[in-house]
C-alpha cells in the first residue's frame, strides 16, 4: 500500500508556508522544504526562511541544514528528502512537502532516476569557461537549442548549471535529456500524493512580492549578503545564485545602486513566480486553489484540509 505524501506547492509569496503549518497541525504532519535556498544556514532574509516562531512547533526538514559553501542540487535534495520521509513515516506522522521549486518537487513525488552517467569533467570545464564570458549564457543556451530544443522549454537560460548538465548528458550519451526526463515523469509515483497548488490573483501576488522585497531590505538583506561575501562566497556558489542574493551581491560589487538592485529583485521575482505557475500547470493531478476566492485565511485553510482528507480517504492509503 502506498504511503501518503501531501504536497503544497505554488509561486513565491503565495502563502504556502503558513498554509502548510495549518495543514500539519490538523493532520499530524511534519514538513519537508522543497526550496533550493532555505536549506542553507545564514541565508535567512533573502530566502524568506520560516522562523522558529512561525513553525509553531512543527518539525521541518531541509531547512537551515547546509553550510553556504555546499553545492545543493536536485539530486542532493532528493537524497535528503527521502531520508526525511523515512524519519517522518517511522515517527507516525504525515509528510508535507512544501515549496516552489517545481523540479525538486517532481523529483521526489515521481522518484525520478536522474541520468546516471559519469561526468565529463573536461567538457564541463569547457562549458563553464564559455559561461564566464560576456554573453556566455546565451551561447550555451543556443548550443542546447540546437541539440535539444525541447529542454529549453523547461530550463531557463540563467540556470547555467542545468544547461551545462543537459549539454554534458547529450555529449556523453547522444540522447536528449528532455527525452530522459519525459520517461521519468511518466513513471507512477510510489506515493499516494495529494498535490495542492496555491495561487492568487496576479496583481495581488505581484503586490505581495513587492512588499516582501521591501521588507527584506528593511530587515537587513544588504547586511546579510555582505556578511556572506565577507565569508568568501561569490556568485559561483550555488547558495548565492538565489534571487535577492545575486542582485545585492552585484550591487555590493558596484554594478548598480541599491535602489536599482531592489527593483531588479522585484522584477526577477515576478518573472520567477510566472515561471513557477507555468511549471505547475503541467502537473496533471494538481488541485489548484486560488486564495482570492476565499474571504479569509481560515476559510482557505479549512477548504484545503477538507480536500486533502477526502483525497486520502478516497485512495484509502496509509500515512
Amino acid at each position: 500500500m502506498k504511503k501518503n505524501l501531501i504536497v503544497i506547492a505554488g509561486p513565491t509569496a503565495s502563502g504556502k508556508s503558513a498554509l502548510s503549518i495549518e495543514v500539519a497541525k490538523a493532520l499530524n504532519g511534519q514538513i519537508i522544504s522543497g526550496d533550493s535556498i532555505q536549506v542553507y544556514k545564514k541565508l535567512n532574509i533573502g530566502s524568506a526562511k520560516i522562523t522558529q516562531e512561525e513553525m509553531e512547533g512543527i518539525k521541518h526538514y531541509c531547512i537551515d541544514e547546509l553550510s553556504p559553501e555546499v553545492i545543493y542540487d536536485v539530486t542532493k535534495f532528493q537524497a535528503m528528502a527521502k531520508e526525511a520521509l523515512e524519519e517522518i513515516y517511522k515517527s507516525g506522522h504525515t509528510p508535507i512537502l512544501c515549496g516552489g521549486t517545481g523540479f525538486y518537487i517532481q523529483a521526489l513525488v515521481n522518484d525520478i532516476d536522474f541520468e546516471d552517467t559519469e561526468a565529463d569533467n573536461e567538457y564541463r570545464k569547457e562549458l563553464e569557461a564559455i559561461a564566464e564570458k560576456e554573453g556566455g549564457e546565451d551561447i550555451l543556451y543556443n548550443m542546447l537549442s540546437e541539440v535539444d530544443p525541447e529542454s529549453t522549454l523547461s530550463i531557463h537560460k540563467n540556470n547555467v548549471k542545468r544547461v551545462i548538465r543537459a549539454l554534458e548528458y547529450y555529449k556523453l550519451t547522444g540522447l536528449k535529456i528532455s527525452d530522459h526526463n519525459k520517461v521519468q515523469k511518466e513513471k507512477t509515483s510510489p506515493y499516494n500524493t495529494v498535490f495542492i497548488v496555491l495561487t492568487d490573483d496576479r496583481e495581488t501576488l505581484y503586490n505581495r512580492i513587492d512588499k516582501r522585497v521591501d521588507k527584506m531590505v528593511e530587515d537587513g538583506l544588504a547586511k546579510e549578503v555582505k556578511e556572506l561575501k565577507d565569508m568568501g562566497l561569490t556568485l559561483e556558489n550555488t547558495s548565492m545564485q538565489g534571487i535577492g542574493y545575486k542582485e545585492i551581491y552585484n550591487h555590493l560589487c558596484g554594478e548598480y545602486s541599491l535602489d536599482e538592485a531592489v527593483e531588479l529583485i522585484k522584477k526577477d521575482t515576478r518573472h520567477f513566480a510566472k515561471r513557477q505557475i507555468t511549471w505547475f500547470k503541467r502537473e496533471k493531478d494538481a488541485i489548484w486553489v486560488d486564495r482570492s476566492q476565499f474571504k479569509d485565511s481560515k476559510e482557505l485553510t479549512d477548504y484545503v484540509i477538507n480536500i486533502i482528507k477526502k483525497e486520502l480517504e478516497k485512495n484509502g492509503s496509509e500515512s
